[in-house]
């Protein structure tokens, strides 16, 4: 009786494990990761912008370029969804022909919503009383009228839809786009697979959040404690960031390469030219990532390259030992202090389960600048020193995206307070 009821167990026991061995495998392979922080924050919701804190001296909340409203599995065919970014109102519909149109979102004619209404083929009907647009924003028809007015038109968006993204151009002159976010060859033919996704609101300043990629010396002070056990056994593991390097494209393909920060992120000046002509708007930077065992052993190395296109977003490539990993990163204003970051993974299938444990790191990781970044106030003229010097030069970048009628904290707020 005894041998029956131990081999039933031991049994029993395999099962289990072969059980939980194959839902950890589909997990790895199949199941993607979404990690989406904290409620969604809408319009007029003061409580969280305008919380007691000094915002400081801040730039333009609205730098010009090309931002991320949505994702494109989420404006299926003959779909119509309302985005509020920007200071604005959008309305996005994808056509029947699968083409993306963005409009303001309120009927000229009784304001009704737009984001509301019906996509009739090519053109997008207002809920109200039915009147058609097209993608151009021209009236097509009015059912109870004979003619249309000339002046029948909407507001139209410059869009375009590149590596799962739907992005609008935001220009505060009105200017026509002098440069397209590019698709990545890997995951526009589906060579790499979409692994998953995190999500987050923070409070600060669109300019807080890629500034800290010049901010270099932060890596090892912010990112350098282990995720896990650090408490308990505090010289167990560490995170190393070197050979941290920020350039920033000109106009005659040169890069400027930032000195050496400290004695952990070294760094020298390379004049080599790798930047295309005419990409002022690109800024690059490089540096490796190791996982310091007992201070002795390296492992999960990466070689990062992250390359900030415009205002609000970025693409970074991650090359492993077993094979690279790309993560797109998003930055869309929601109002002048409320910004929404996402990023997304991408990677071959094969290498699906690693890709997931590394968004879910960067996740863990990117919750420590967000703690930052909610609590921070914006210093225009900061007290820094010779080892900050990539702060200043990527300030000096990053400032050829405001213009003269780029909106400031005090006008863009006039339009939360009606």
């Amino acid at each position: 009786m005894l041998e029956w009821w131990i081999q039933n167990t031991l049994t029993a026991l395999l099962v289990l494990i072969f059980t939980i061995i194959i839902i950890l495998v589909y997990f790895a392979l199949f199941v993607n990761i979404n990690w989406v922080k904290g409620r969604k924050f809408q319009t007029g919701d003061k409580d969280f912008i305008l919380r007691n804190k000094k915002r400081g001296n801040l730039p333009p909340v609205f730098p010009n370029g090309w931002y991320a409203v949505s994702e494109s599995s989420e404006l299926k065919k003959g779909q119509v969804k309302h985005v509020i970014a920007l200071g604005e109102n959008f309305a996005i519909f994808r056509t029947v022909s699968g083409i993306v149109k963005i409009l303001d979102a309120y009927c000229p004619h009784l304001g009704a919503n737009l984001g509301q209404g019906l996509v009739k083929g090519e053109c997008l009907e207002c809920p109200f009383h039915h009147w058609l647009f097209r993608g151009d924003g021209y009236c097509e028809n009015i059912p109870y009228s004979e003619k249309v007015p000339v002046n029948a038109k909407t507001r139209t968006w410059e869009s375009c839809e590149v590596n799962n993204l739907i992005f609008v151009w935001y220009h505060a002159e009105s200017e026509e786009p002098n440069w397209r976010p590019q698709a990545v060859p890997k995951i526009s033919n589906g060579t790499w697979r979409y692994q998953g996704k995190n999500e987050f609101y923070v409070n600060s300043h669109i300019q807080d959040i890629p500034e800290n990629g010049a901010d270099v010396a932060h890596l090892n002070t912010v990112h350098g404690p282990a995720m896990f056990l650090n408490n308990i056994f505090p010289g167990l593991m560490r995170h190393s960031w070197s050979d941290a390097k920020w350039m920033a494209c000109k106009n005659d393909s040169e890069i400027q390469e930032i000195p050496q920060t400290d004695g952990t992120v070294s760094n020298g000046i390379n004049r080599k030219k790798s930047c295309e002509t005419m990409q002022k708007h690109k800024a690059i930077l490089h540096l490796k990532h190791s996982l310091i065992l007992l201070e002795k052993f390296k492992l999960l190395e990466l070689s990062v390259k992250a390359v900030q296109i415009g205002p609000g977003y970025v693409e970074l490539q991650l090359d492993s030992f077993w094979g690279s990993m790309y993560i797109l990163q998003t930055v869309t204003p929601v109002e002048p202090m409320l910004q929404r970051i996402t990023h997304h993974m991408y990677s071959s299938r094969s290498l699906g389960p690693y890709a997931k444990i590394v968004i879910i790191g960067e996740t863990l990781m990117f919750q420590r600048d967000i703690e930052i970044w909610n609590n921070k106030t914006f210093t225009k003229t900061p007290l820094l020193v010779k080892q900050d010097r990539a702060i200043t030069e990527f300030r000096k970048w990053y400032s050829q995206f405001y213009s003269d009628n780029s909106p400031t904290f005090q006008t863009a707020s006039k339009s939360l307070d009606w």
